[in-house]
């Protein structure tokens, strides 16, 4: 069984070199649902990355 890593809307945002608050409003705009939540944490698949890594570069 593959485990699957999930990202924050920060990590994201520092992977793919750009603000948080661009990274929150792309995935209002995709409409991106975080596969997970922990307290006020979203977590997001690499999936997600891919998308708005392609929706911000």
């Amino acid at each position: 069984m593959a485990t699957e890593t999930l990202l924050t809307a920060s990590a994201i945002a520092k992977e793919i070199g750009v603000s948080d608050a661009k990274v929150k409003k792309a995935i209002v705009e995709l409409g991106l649902v975080p596969t997970a939540k922990k307290g006020c944490c979203s977590y997001f698949t690499a999936e997600d990355k891919k998308k708005l890594k392609a929706v911000l570069s």
